[in-house]
């Protein structure tokens, strides 16, 4: 899923990034964390490209986010805009 991708993107894991994501924020190096907000011009760019190469050899194909990103607001509006076509969130969120 998404946190997969953002982990291999950015080459840590979510059990990885307590010791120094908040210096990253603070320092301006990512805007959010990334495995609670989408990042969406480098995960972001890969869903558009792997959105855009499904739907050329199937158009009909169903396409979503779930987990996490599923249950962000500003990650469910990108993945609309991008072209996915459902959602699926823990019940909590």
């Amino acid at each position: 899923g998404t946190n997969d991708l953002t982990q291999m993107t950015f080459g840590f894991s979510r059990d990885d990034i307590g010791s120094f994501m908040n210096d990253y924020i603070d320092n301006a190096v990512l805007s959010s964390d990334p495995f609670e907000t989408l990042d969406q011009e480098a995960v972001g760019s890969l869903i558009t490209t792997a959105v855009e190469g499904g739907r050329k050899t199937r158009p009909d194909i169903k396409l979503g986010i779930c987990g996490e990103h599923g249950g962000d607001p500003a990650s469910v509006v990108f993945c609309h805009k991008a072209g996915l076509t459902y959602v699926s969130c823990s019940p909590y969120r």
